[in-house]
């Protein structure tokens, strides 16, 4: 049997023995109590049913018990088959009694069977326990030394495993380090045959660089001796600009001193004139008044000056005011 058909076996037992339990002590609570009931005071009739449940449950205490101890192998020693025989002939004594009592010995047969039957369940069903127990703790002993063996087959098969891996990795190894030797002395003699090349190489590239740098040290010289001329005549032509420049200042101030001076002198004609005789045409007028603006003589005099009206004069300074004459520019006007 497996551990599975075991297991049923075991489910079953115990649904049996509760099944047996459950209707004996029913049947003990039924038959007990009257003979309870007729041996009690009539005020104490209430407590017939307490002795029959009393011995019930020490009866399912026995059976709970040697169920659990029987499933983890163990014994309780003699206490427990002095409960089990004790609380069995109680059991029994207490269903046949009224039927010994009264001589019945058909009676006596048949209120024996319950009790005799859970008493023989319970001793039955304990020994059926422990052989179910001992057949479950072989069965796994079984398993435990097949799969110990297994584990050990297992573990041999790993180490023959590792030991040729790690014999192949060894040979793999040297082979690997014959070819990293080899691969090296090649690596070497290609790195001397790339350091020559790159030793001419660099020489060239050196005389080269060499050449170079002294054409372009040359031309740099020509160079900086053409930007030398460049800008000595560029200096020379400054020098001409600046004193074209300073003779062209010169004749221009000259020039407008010289306008100044001319202006300097219509204003003076036009203002040492006096008041005319009578009044004077409006274009002279104008220069008058202009003239007299540029002077800073009052409107007044400007008037007289031109033989017109105040306002008319005053009405000339504001025009020029309004315009931002300055006296220069409009004497130049003039």
């Amino acid at each position: 049997m497996n551990r599975v058909q075991i297991r049923s076996s075991e489910r079953a037992l115990s649904v049996g023995t509760w099944l047996i339990v459950g209707g004996a002590m029913l049947y003990s609570v039924l038959t007990v109590t009257p003979l309870m009931a007729a041996h009690t005071p009539a005020e104490w009739l209430w407590t017939a049913p307490i002795l029959p449940l009393v011995v019930d449950a020490a009866v399912v205490i026995v059976v709970r018990l040697d169920s659990v101890l029987a499933r983890l192998g163990g014994h309780g020693g003699a206490w427990p088959v002095a409960l089990r025989w004790m609380t069995g002939t109680m059991t029994l004594a207490l269903n046949i009694g009224v039927s010994a009592l009264a001589g019945d010995l058909v009676g006596v047969a048949v209120h024996a069977v319950a009790p005799l039957l859970l008493i023989v369940t319970a001793e039955a069903g304990l020994a059926y326990r422990r052989a179910l127990t001992a057949a479950v703790l072989a069965v796994e002993a079984r398993k435990r030394a097949e799969q110990d063996e297994r584990q050990r087959a297992e573990a041999e098969r790993e180490k023959n495993r590792l030991r040729a891996a790690r014999e192949q990795r060894e040979h793999d190894a040297t082979i690997a380090r014959e070819q990293r030797e080899h691969e090296a002395t090649l690596a070497r003699e290609e790195a001397d045959r790339q350091d020559r090349i790159r030793r001419e190489q660099a020489e060239q590239a050196e005389a080269a660089e060499r050449a170079e740098r002294e054409a372009a040290e040359r031309r740099e010289q020509i160079r900086e001796q053409q930007q030398a001329e460049r800008e000595r005549l560029e200096r020379q032509a400054n020098q001409k600009r600046e004193l074209e420049a300073q003779q062209q200042a010169e004749r221009e101030r000259r020039e407008q001193a010289r306008e100044q001076e001319r202006l300097e002198r219509e204003r003076a004609a036009l203002l040492s004139a006096g008041p005319p005789d009578e009044k004077l045409a409006e274009d002279r007028a104008r220069q008058v008044v202009q003239a007299a603006f540029t002077a800073g003589l009052a409107v007044r005099v400007a008037a007289e000056l031109t033989g017109w009206s105040v306002g008319w004069a005053s009405n000339r300074y504001q025009e020029l005011r309004d315009n931002g004459s300055t006296p220069a520019l409009e004497g130049a006007a003039s």
